[in-house]
């Protein structure tokens, strides 16, 4: 069984994190169901467990929490939907890799919903959207910037923390940090790129397109490759 949750309005992140330990402690002791959070965090930075000290630009801006999640830096705050996914990852297979990879397909599949064609870079964690308008990269390729943040933790192979997908924040809050350690591309949301779209559309297209992702026992598509 699935249990999804919406919160209206902010939520602390510490307050979120001290309900996800819980949840997953459930889910490992079989006490409790596997959950999907939607919320929104006010502005702040978090620091993954591979964070670099350089790549907090601005420390005082924001609150900075400590996430012992994996990945760098990353933004929270309004108009961002993050996504805590507690599920049982122990009984999807025991593949990290895999399971990360399955997020960012179920990111891909709810932007399709919106005519948004998102893309998986090797190298660089997380959902981007090529941008033509915009000057080329360094590397001469496309410009690309990221849409949606991925971060997850395990304990006895039950996940937490997840995916944060930016709806409409403000984007000027990113310039504190270097998200995700990645200087050579931006960031970017569906109402940058002209898209109307409100949260609970968002939430819908997750709630929709999650079965086609995990519902068959998470394949991978890093193994069919």
């Amino acid at each position: 069984m699935m249990e999804w949750i919406t919160t209206p309005g902010l939520t602390s992140y510490d307050a979120a994190l001290a309900t996800m330990e819980a949840r997953v402690a459930g889910i490992a002791a079989g006490t409790a169901e596997e959950c999907i959070w939607f919320l929104e965090h006010p502005p702040l930075y978090t620091a993954g467990t591979s964070a670099r000290p350089e790549d907090l630009t601005d420390p005082h801006r924001f609150p900075v929490h400590q996430a012992r999640r994996g990945g760098q830096y990353t933004y929270h705050g309004p108009g961002q939907r993050v996504v805590y996914v507690m599920l049982d990852v122990g009984a999807r297979g025991r593949d990290v890799r895999c399971f990360v990879d399955a997020l960012e397909r179920w990111v891909i599949a709810a932007l399709a919903r919106f005519n948004v064609t998102g893309h998986i870079r090797p190298g660089r964690v997380g959902v981007w959207v090529e941008r033509p308008e915009k000057p080329p990269a360094p590397d001469g390729g496309p410009a690309e910037d990221k849409i949606a943040a991925i971060g997850i933790r395990l304990r006895k192979w039950v996940s937490f923390h997840g995916i944060a997908i930016n709806v409409e924040p403000d984007l000027t809050h990113f310039d504190g940090i270097v998200p995700c350690g990645i200087r050579d591309h931006g960031v970017t949301s569906l109402v940058d790129l002209g898209l109307p779209v409100t949260m609970e559309d968002l939430d819908l297209a997750l709630r929709e397109t999650f079965d086609q992702v995990f519902g068959a026992g998470m394949k991978c598509a890093l193994k069919s490759a």
